[in-house]
C-alpha cells in the first residue's frame, strides 16, 4: 500500500502515509527501512519517494524500447516541415528524434548534450544550444540561465519528454530541476508535442509540468493507457499513434 501511494501520489511525508494508512508513523518507518534495503523506494527527509521516481542516467534510459521511441521518432519527424524552428527536449526520444532530423533545413533549439553531439557536424540544420548549469547523469543544461535563453526566443514546435502521464492527463517529471525548464520550453512554443511512449501512460513523477490544456498534439504507441489516451481526447489534444 506504500509503494501504492508513492507511484501514484509522488513522494510524501511519514506522517500523510500514516494518516492515509490507518496505522502509527513507527510502523510506517518500520516499513520504509524494509522497503529501502529491497531497493523498491528511497527514503528522503520526513518521508520517502518511489524507486520509479529516481532520477536515471541518460545512457541506462537510451537503451530501453528502442523500438517504440523510434517509431515515435519517425512520425514526429515527418510532422517537421522545412524552414521550422524546433525545440528539442532533453529526453532519450527527442534524441532518436534528432537522429531523424539529418539534412533538414530547420532550426533545432535544446538543452540536450545528447541531441547537440548528434547535430553538431550537420550544417544543414542551424543548432542553437542553450546554456545553463550542466546536469550530467542526464546530459542536459538547467537552471536560470536556460530559462531565461528560452524566454529570448519563439519556435514552432516543442517535443516535450515526459517521466510519466497521469491517467487524467497530468504531465510529471521525476527531477524538479528540470520542471522550470520544461514549462519555459512550452511558454516559448506555438506548438507543443508530448512525445511518450507506451510506458509512460498513465505514468508518475514527483513534479506536475503541465497539463492536458497546454498540450496540441501527442505522439504515442498504439498499445499506449486508452484510458489515457481518452483523457487527452476529451480535453481537445489531438492523439497520434504509431
Amino acid at each position: 500500500m506504500i509503494l501504492r501511494t508513492l507511484r501514484s501520489d509522488g513522494p510524501a511525508a511519514v506522517r500523510v502515509l500514516a494518516d492515509r494508512l490507518g496505522v502509527s508513523q513507527a510502523t510506517v518507518r518500520r516499513d520504509l527501512v524494509q522497503l529501502q534495503q529491497e531497493g523498491r523506494l528511497t527514503r528522503v527527509y520526513g518521508g520517502a519517494v518511489s524507486a520509479a521516481d529516481i532520477d536515471e542516467p541518460f545512457a541506462e534510459v537510451a537503451t530501453v524500447r528502442v523500438r517504440e521511441k523510434d517509431e515515435i521518432a519517425a512520425r514526429c519527424a515527418e510532422i517537421v516541415k522545412d524552414g521550422e524552428t524546433i525545440i528539442l527536449d532533453i529526453g532519450t526520444t527527442a534524441h532518436r528524434l534528432a537522429h531523424r532530423l539529418h539534412g533538414r533545413s530547420i532550426t533545432v533549439i535544446t538543452s540536450s548534450l545528447a541531441v547537440c553531439e548528434e547535430l553538431v557536424d550537420d550544417h544543414d540544420i542551424q543548432l542553437v544550444l542553450l546554456g545553463g548549469v550542466v546536469r550530467r547523469s542526464y546530459r542536459s543544461m538547467v537552471g536560470f540561465l536556460t530559462e531565461d535563453a528560452l524566454r529570448q526566443i519563439r519556435a514552432d514546435r516543442l517535443f516535450l519528454g515526459t517521466s510519466g502521464v497521469r491517467a487524467d492527463g497530468q504531465v510529471m517529471d521525476t527531477t524538479v530541476v528540470e520542471v522550470p525548464v520544461k514549462r519555459a520550453m512550452i511558454a516559448a512554443a506555438e506548438q507543443v508535442v508530448l512525445i511518450a511512449d507506451e510506458s509512460k501512460f498513465p505514468g508518475t513523477g514527483m513534479a506536475r509540468v503541465c497539463g492536458p490544456e497546454d498540450l496540441h498534439m501527442v505522439v504515442t504507441n498504439g498499445t499506449a493507457d486508452p484510458g489515457t489516451r481518452a483523457a487527452f481526447a476529451e480535453a481537445g489534444v489531438e492523439v497520434q499513434t504509431v
